[in-house]
């Protein structure tokens, strides 16, 4: 392990086969659950308001969503056989597949099937095309040419720069609030909340006490939730309603395919698996372990292998595919802890909240703008993360120009989306994303430009692992 390594390895206060006392872990788990709750709500969430579920059909989804990352969650960070990377890395409902799933919903009912119809036909496509990403996990050890930390680094960067704008978006009042209610977003209350909250968690993030460094999330979020109940604006009506408890029942509407929609559907795992593979080289490299070499590969097969297995199980279990979370790398670089006995606790709450609806609505009350105080600052982090990976290679003349070019057509599309506005609704789908369309541009100009021994850097940093970009 290089010296840039161990200076992240010696900065974490738990590693990640270290144990920490229940309470420490726990601590730490709820930090995460903060992170990513909202996130494994929202896609069942937007999709049921598209298909215009009922109340019962939205909750019950949702239900499943926090049931479903649980699961995933366990078996990702236990590593079940060649099956989860064994890494602190934390399972959740995935944005890449909303557009496509509330188009197969919508192909069903214009078809004159029913909601329950729709919803089985979303979760059979999904299910039927997971094994794409279970195929591709065994090739990535040919991959690793073609995969390398230069183009990882750029996949991160973008996935943190692309969560950037969610967590600004959250931190004026959220989308909702910005596309029916322009006047008040970004309101004072909104910016001063969020201030709030980001401010305790510098605050307590630059202690050099464990404790208050662990808790600095939840503390922030803590502080800004009481502060928004005093001044009235945590709407805990919108907890009425909810039932006691949800019960699992695997193919609850039935198996459906859209065979149609089979194709788009299989393209989507694919473009997650890049996806996943920067998230869990970021997640290595934070918790101090190598980004190369065969205990990587290891790691970043058995966890792509775990990404598939885990969307199946999910479908199975009436919910969306599941992906590695990125936002979750943030929390253990600013808490200092990467244990995977966490993960453990992580899963179980996720678990219990499925279960439980009623305990997720706390959550789900937040306001927007106190989880945007907190989110932004560690959407940055990742942004950094993917930095401090391009950083451990030799930045020669190609490497600068993969960069140039990656970073353009990545956030180009999303600063002129109307770029790919004659394009065809799949291109659209598929390249409308900075991480997809930055990552893939990253891959393919990895392999087709030439390598020059003769090329002289123009940056040179210290390599991680000792490894060269040549």
């Amino acid at each position: 392990m290089s010296d840039s390594n161990q200076n992240v390895a010696t900065d974490m206060i738990y590693k990640l086969d270290d144990k920490p006392p229940a309470f420490q872990a726990f601590l730490a788990a709820l930090q995460h659950m903060m992170a990513i709750f909202i996130g494994i709500i929202t896609p069942p969430l937007i999709i049921g308001g598209a298909l215009g579920l009922s109340p019962d059909l939205k909750a019950y989804i949702i239900s499943m969503a926090l049931l479903a990352s649980g699961i995933s969650t366990f078996i990702q960070v236990k590593k079940i056989g060649p099956v989860g990377s064994g890494l602190l890395s934390i399972q959740g409902t995935s944005f890449t597949f909303l557009s496509l799933c509330i188009g197969i919903g919508f192909s069903v009912l214009n078809g004159g099937g029913t909601h329950e119809q729709a919803l089985g036909t979303i979760f059979a496509v999904c299910l039927i095309c997971s094994p794409i990403e279970m195929i591709f996990s065994r090739f990535i050890p040919l991959l690793k040419k073609i995969i390398t930390p230069l183009v990882s680094g750029i996949v991160v960067t973008l996935i943190g720069m692309s969560l950037i704008r969610v967590g600004m978006t959250d931190i004026g009042g959220g989308q909702w609030l910005l596309d029916n209610k322009p006047e008040f977003f970004a309101s004072p209350t909104n910016l001063m909340l969020a201030g709030i909250v980001l401010v305790v968690i510098v605050i307590l993030n630059r202690s050099s006490n464990k404790w208050f460094r662990m808790s600095a999330v939840v503390v922030g979020l803590i502080v800004g939730y009481v502060i928004a109940a005093i001044m009235g604006l945590v709407n805990f009506g919108n907890m009425a309603g909810l039932k006691i408890i949800n019960a699992p029942i695997p193919f609850r509407f039935g198996f459906h395919i859209s065979w149609g929609h089979v194709i788009p559907m299989a393209l989507l795992y694919l473009i997650t698996t890049v996806e996943s593979i920067g998230d869990l080289t970021a997640t290595s490299m934070i918790s101090g372990e190598p980004i190369e070499g065969p205990v990587y590969i290891k790691r970043i097969s058995g966890g792509v292998l775990g990404d598939g297995v885990n969307s199946a199980i999910a479908a199975m279990f009436n919910s969306f595919p599941n992906t590695t979370f990125s936002q979750n790398n943030g929390v253990i670089q600013m808490t200092g802890v990467a244990s995977r006995y966490v993960g453990f606790w992580i899963a179980g709450l996720l678990v219990l909240f499925g279960l439980f609806p009623v305990v997720g609505g706390l959550f789900s009350v937040i306001p927007n703008s106190v989880l945007g105080g907190a989110t932004l600052i560690m959407f940055g982090t990742v942004a950094a993360s993917g930095i401090k990976i391009i950083s451990s290679s030799i930045i020669n003349r190609r490497g600068v120009l993969i960069m140039a070019i990656s970073f353009g057509l990545g956030l180009g599309v999303v600063f002129v989306p109307a770029i790919l506005q004659n394009a065809p609704a799949l291109i659209k789908q598929i390249f409308g994303s900075a991480i997809t369309t930055g990552g893939l541009t990253a891959i393919l100009l990895n392999i087709v430009l030439p390598r020059s021994l003769k090329e002289q850097p123009v940056y040179t940093t210290e390599p991680l692992d000792g490894v060269q970009e040549k």
